[in-house]
C-alpha cells in the first residue's frame, strides 16, 4: 500500500501535477512578544537559526533569497514548482500595505504557484484576511498558525503571549475564505502528560485545519528553554518513545488533515537533546515501519476519540 499517513508532497503532486518545494523567506519581521509590545524574549524554544536555511536571512533581498532558494530546490529536488514560505517569525505583523507589496513581489516569479505565511493568531484580522482571501483567488495561498499547545498552561511556561482560545478565533475567522489553514504543535513539553499529547489529535481534528506539522521538543542553543534545560533536566523523546507516540497521535487525528511534518528537524550544531543519531530519511522510514508494524494508519482510532478536549 502507499503512504500511511496524508503526505504533503503527495496532495501538493495530486494537486499540481508535478514536485513543488517551499522556499523560505526571511524579511525582516519580528514578534509581538519579542519587541515588547506583549513581552520580550520571545517563545522560550525559538532560534529561527535552527530551522530556516542558509539562505533565507534577512540581510538579503527576497529576490535573492527566492531566486537562490528556487535554484537550490531545482537542483537537489528536480522541484518543477515553488510555493514561497514566509517563515521567520511572525509574517502578518507588518502593515497591510507592506505586506502586499512583499506577498504579490513573492508571487510574480515564474514557477511560483503561491506563498505560505507562518503566523501568530494574535496577529491577524479580517483586514489582512481581505487581502489573502484576494490572493487565493488566483494563488495557492496558506496561513500557518503556531498553536505549539491547546493547554494554557503551556502557552504560559513558553512565554507564548496568547491562549488557546485565540487560536480558534483565529481559525474560525480564516475560514471560509478560499485560504488553505495549517498548523504547528509541539510534542513533549514537561508540562503535558503523554495523555495530554495524545489528546491534541482530538482537538487539532476538530479545528477544520487542512494542514499539520508536528515536532518534536528539541533544546536547541541559545534559547531560554537551553539554560532552564541546563538547570533542571527533564524527560524528552527517545526515538523509540516517539515512534511510539506518533503512530498513536495518527490514529487518533483525522484522516483529512494533510501532514506537512512529523518530527522537528535541527542542525546537529545547534542541537543539545534528544540526540538520536538518525537522518531526515531515517527517521522518516522508521516512522513508517513503525505503522506498517502496527498495521496502523492516520485516523484509524479517529471516530473513537473525537470528543471535545478541555484545553
Amino acid at each position: 500500500m502507499g503512504k500511511r499517513y496524508n503526505s504533503y508532497s503527495s496532495f501538493l503532486r495530486r494537486r499540481f501535477g508535478c514536485r513543488v518545494q517551499k522556499v523560505s523567506v526571511d524579511v525582516g519581521f519580528t514578534c509581538p512578544n519579542r519587541d515588547g509590545r506583549i513581552t520580550r524574549g520571545g517563545c522560550i524554544y525559538c532560534n529561527n537559526d535552527s530551522f530556516v536555511p542558509p539562505y533565507a536571512r534577512s540581510r538579503y533581498s527576497l529576490d535573492y533569497q527566492i531566486t537562490t532558494g528556487m535554484e537550490y530546490l531545482r537542483r537537489r529536488f528536480k522541484a518543477e514548482k515553488f510555493i514561497v514560505y514566509f517563515q521567520a517569525y511572525t509574517n502578518t505583523y507588518e502593515s497591510v500595505e507592506r505586506l502586499e507589496r512583499l506577498y504579490r513581489e513573492a508571487l510574480s516569479y515564474n514557477d511560483v504557484i503561491g506563498i505560505a505565511i507562518g503566523t501568530r493568531s494574535d496577529c491577524i484580522d479580517r483586514e489582512k484576511l481581505d487581502l489573502l482571501e484576494e490572493l487565493a483567488r488566483d494563488w495557492f495561498v496558506t496561513v500557518e498558525y503556531g498553536i505549539e499547545s491547546i493547554y494554557d498552561k503551556t502557552l504560559s511556561f513558553v512565554n507564548r503571549g496568547h491562549n488557546y482560545q485565540s487560536v480558534v478565533d483565529a481559525i474560525e475567522l480564516t475560514r471560509g475564505r478560499g485560504i488553505y489553514i495549517g498548523a504547528h504543535i509541539i510534542v513533549g513539553f514537561p508540562t503535558e502528560t503523554e495523555d495530554e499529547m495524545l489528546a491534541m489529535a482530538d482537538e487539532v481534528s476538530r479545528l477544520g485545519i487542512d494542514f499539520l506539522k508536528i515536532h518534536n521538543l528539541h533544546i536547541v542553543r541559545n534559547t531560554p528553554l537551553a539554560r532552564l534545560y541546563a538547570k533542571e533536566p527533564f524527560h524528552l523523546f527517545s526515538y523509540e518513545e516517539y515512534l511510539d507516540f506518533i503512530s498513536r497521535f495518527l490514529e487518533r487525528l483525522s484522516p483529512d488533515i494533510v501532514i506537512e511534518r512529523l518530527f522537528t528537524d535541527t542542525p546537529r550544531e545547534l542541537l543539545i537533546a534528544p540526540l538520536w543519531n538518525k537522518t531526515h530519511v531515517e527517521i522518516l522510514k522508521g516512522i513508517e515501519e513503525e505503522l506498517e508494524k502496527r498495521n496502523t494508519y492516520q485516523g484509524r482510532l479517529f471516530r473513537e476519540h473525537i470528543t471535545r478536549v478541555n484545553p
